[in-house]
């Protein structure tokens, strides 16, 4: 199998899985318990805790959570409405503002252009004083652009809005802006454990729990936390750290290798430029992806967000940046990094390529 579908998760880093198998193996107290057991558990989880805010700004803090879907609903239903986001967004922010609509509080959703990003000067129109919170995402996972998230955030804070910013796919890829006033991201898109991730909190801010019980956690976010799990999201963070310039290297060589392999037949949805290399997002007019994932079953890729999977219907994220249903169904998304080969991708790209000569033929 070649796996070339990183947005939708990333392969385990061996560093990781070693520091979560101690604690799946022999220890198995509870970090929230008093005893010297315990107690041990817990330093555990605040070394992770440690790890995965070293990547994120200063002056906050980090409540772990089971993943990002959690995160971002504990941020938008702990602040609530009037809220201000984009057509592009995850599900996770998009279901979860149409929640709040539905129980009559304000929302707006802006559009993106073409291109997949905001108009600053319609987010300027739309962003007024009495909005509470901007949800916007740093990198898309779809198409993998880059929103101007520090512009966004001194929009909001003009009007006396905080800014959410979902940075699960940008984390430890694309620096965070430091004005950002909420962070959600998620252990398994760096190389970490699936079932955790965090939302970072900026001083200051007062967030209504949105799980209760226990209040074990920061917030008064309740369950038990996983030390296992904590520490291989944490292991991952420091990895991404220490890794960051050889990971970005290695993943613009992959993105000029494919997209020259490609050549001028297949177009790139969204920016060029304004994006993160790792996520390439092509499509060939008359191509019917849903086929041709049926012909590679052994190269993963994807026709559009995993989360979204089985839906039926076309990516939400190319039909906000202006494609028809048929161009949307002939787009797929290839998604490298850390532990893709160029040889890898090369064999990937040309099977891609023939399958797509042989519909073309075939029609």
């Amino acid at each position: 199998m070649i796996y070339l579908d990183y947005q939708a998760t990333t392969p385990l880093a061996p560093e990781a899985l070693d520091a979560m198998l101690p604690w799946l193996r022999d220890q198995h107290a509870n970090p929230h318990s008093a005893h010297a057991a315990g107690r041990k558990a817990k330093a555990v989880v605040e070394v992770a805790r440690d790890q995965v805010a070293a990547l994120l700004p200063p002056g906050g803090t980090l409540a772990f959570t089971s993943g990002a879907t959690e995160a971002l609903n504990w941020a938008i239903k702990g602040l609530g409405g009037p809220v201000v986001t984009l057509a592009s967004e995850h599900a996770a922010v998009l279901d979860t503002v149409a929640a709040l609509r539905s129980g009559g509080q304000e929302v707006t959703v802006l559009p993106v252009g073409g291109d997949g990003l905001v108009d600053l000067d319609q987010a300027r129109g739309a962003i007024m004083p009495g909005t509470k919170l901007v949800a916007a995402m740093l990198v898309n996972n779809e198409i993998g652009v880059i929103q101007p998230i520090a512009a966004l955030a001194e929009i909001a804070h003009t009007a006396g809005a905080l800014l959410l910013c979902d940075a699960v796919q940008g984390y430890g890829r694309v620096d965070i802006p430091a004005a950002c006033d909420l962070v959600a991201v998620s252990g398994h898109k760096i190389y970490g454990p699936k079932g955790i991730g965090a939302l970072w909190v900026r001083g200051g801010i007062m967030l209504a729990p949105l799980l209760h019980g226990g209040g074990q956690e920061a917030f008064g976010r309740s369950g038990t936390l996983s030390p296992a799990l904590c520490a291989g999201f944490g292991t991952a963070a420091a990895l991404m750290a220490t890794r960051g310039a050889e990971d970005a290297a290695h993943v613009e060589r992959l993105w000029t290798l494919a997209t020259q392999r490609l050549g001028p037949d297949w177009q790139i949805n969204g920016s060029r430029d304004q994006r993160y290399r790792g996520n390439l997002n092509v499509r060939r007019d008359g191509l019917d992806v849903a086929r041709l994932m049926s012909r590679l079953r052994d190269v993963a890729f994807s026709a559009g967000s995993a989360c979204a999977s089985g839906s039926g219907r076309a990516s939400h994220v190319l039909r906000a940046i202006g494609l028809g249903e048929a161009q949307a169904r002939s787009s797929l998304r290839i998604g490298f990094g850390r532990y893709t080969s160029e040889a890898e991708l090369t064999d990937a790209i040309d099977r891609i390529m023939l399958a797509a000569d042989a519909q073309r033929i075939a029609a």
